[in-house]
């Protein structure tokens, strides 16, 4: 059996979906307007953590048939607590609750009147959204023509209709970049893909995909690795061009708008400048659209991944439990879970993107003793200590330690230490073999 192009396309345009929610859409504009003259730059860094490292990860998730089996590579019980860890800190703890909670108060609330009792009615949409949500969850293996042949298509008919009618009406200005993105575009571009969770997402989607295309009757590993690397490529190309769009008309503007907490603040000054009161509608079905499709496959995956692992309850059981958790979580704030995800995702990110770089390159060091588990140990040690000083808390010896290596303050000391390990591991490798030979 071969896929058609059709199915190949909806399976990449599902996969878009799965990746493109709140994150996706508040990060981009606010990039383009905080790095002003130097977006170019900063994008396409942006684009290494938001896009090529998502795809890589979905492909290797695929050919690992899950990620407890690619995070088994460091140790057993490491992965049941890391799979642990990423499944709850992209859904029910983070993602799911943030793709609920973006849409409302970016997109809703600063329309109504301002007496309007915001908890009330961030409790009346974050239900309904949930509800619908639960609807289509509770039917997985109608996932791909859902959201495939309707959802997605109308997103980005929305998105890029939005981008022209700016290119044709839109006010520009463009100011200078804001500090961070004066002194360093590329380091502060490739940790704001950090806040998009994909590279997260990526290790928990990359099984879904493997299995929408086995379910196409496609049961040669070699045949669902190509399709699946084919679809995570096109996937990879629309969220690359979705990612420019927005940073350019930040970049535009950003000589327009003072900054605010998040880019959300930045794409609803687009909006409605460009169309005006209307414009409150197109920003709440893009925020909608973009948030539901990624909350349906959260919820979707992370309940799969449950119900096999804690047999006591059904999957269905898991979607219900994980979207009524979501809908407590959500409704503290969105400031308050952005808060939050921030130290999470300087915790976990750079673990996840080792891993998918080990995992790429298996079949040529996977004979190297420890270099799996050493490796992972010296990165993460590193990156729980930066995500520690991000809350002011501070380890005696370690963080003083950690605080001189190269690029720490930048944020990704953690990469001089993995390379160093695993250059390390390699070495050592080579002299016990040289030893052997001798």
């Amino acid at each position: 059996m071969r896929l058609t192009k059709k199915q190949m396309i909806l399976i990449s345009f599902m996969l878009f979906s799965l990746f493109f929610g709140a994150g996706n859409l508040i990060f981009p504009p606010f990039l383009g307007q905080n790095a002003g003259t130097n977006m170019p730059v900063a994008i396409l860094f942006f684009l290494i953590t938001a896009v090529a490292l998502p795809v890589l990860g979905v492909v290797v998730v695929a050919k690992f048939d899950g990620l407890q089996q690619l995070a088994a590579k460091v140790n057993p019980q490491f992965a049941l607590i890391f799979t642990l860890l990423i499944y709850l800190s992209i859904g029910p703890g983070l993602g799911i609750p943030r793709a609920a909670s973006v849409p409302f108060e970016m997109a809703v609330a600063p329309y109504l009147p301002a007496s309007s009792p915001l908890t009330l009615y961030m409790l009346i949409y974050s239900g309904i959204f949930f509800a619908i949500a639960i609807w289509l969850a509770l039917t997985p293996n109608k996932l791909v023509e859902r959201i495939g042949k309707v959802l997605t298509p109308s997103l980005l008919i929305l998105i890029i209709f939005l981008f022209v009618s700016f290119l044709f009406k839109g006010h520009s200005a463009i100011a200078l970049p804001q500090a961070s993105y004066a002194d360093a575009p590329a380091v502060v571009g490739f940790l704001e893909g950090y806040n998009t969770m994909d590279t997260i997402a990526a290790l928990n989607f990359g099984f879904v995909i493997a299995a929408t295309i086995s379910s196409f009757n496609i049961s040669s590993k070699k045949d669902i690795m190509h399709y699946t690397l084919v679809c995570g490529i096109f996937a990879g190309i629309i969220l690359a061009l979705i990612y420019l769009m927005l940073a350019y008309m930040g970049m535009e503007v950003s000589g327009l708008y003072a900054l605010r907490e998040n880019g959300a603040w930045t794409l609803r000054c687009i909006v409605e400048d460009v169309f005006g009161s209307f414009g409150a509608i197109v920003l709440a079905m893009i925020f909608s659209l973009a948030c539901l499709t990624t909350c349906v496959g959260l919820i979707t995956s992370i309940s799969q991944y449950f119900a096999g692992l804690f047999k006591r309850f059904s999957y269905r059981q898991f979607v219900v439990m994980i979207t009524l958790f979501a809908f407590v979580i959500c409704n503290q704030g969105l400031n308050t879970i952005l808060s939050i995800s921030v130290p999470v995702l300087n915790a976990i990110y750079p673990i996840a993107i080792v891993l998918i770089i080990l995992g790429l390159c298996d079949e040529h060091i996977k004979d190297i003793p420890y270099i799996y588990p050493l490796t992972i140990l010296g990165v993460g040690i590193v990156s729980v200590i930066y995500a520690l000083d991000g809350l002011n808390i501070s380890l005696p010896l370690i963080s003083d330690i950690c605080a001189k290596l190269p690029f720490y303050q930048l944020g990704i000391g953690w990469s001089i230490v993995g390379l160093v390990i695993a250059a390390a591991c390699y070495l050592y490798a080579k002299i016990k073999d040289m030893m052997i030979v001798d």
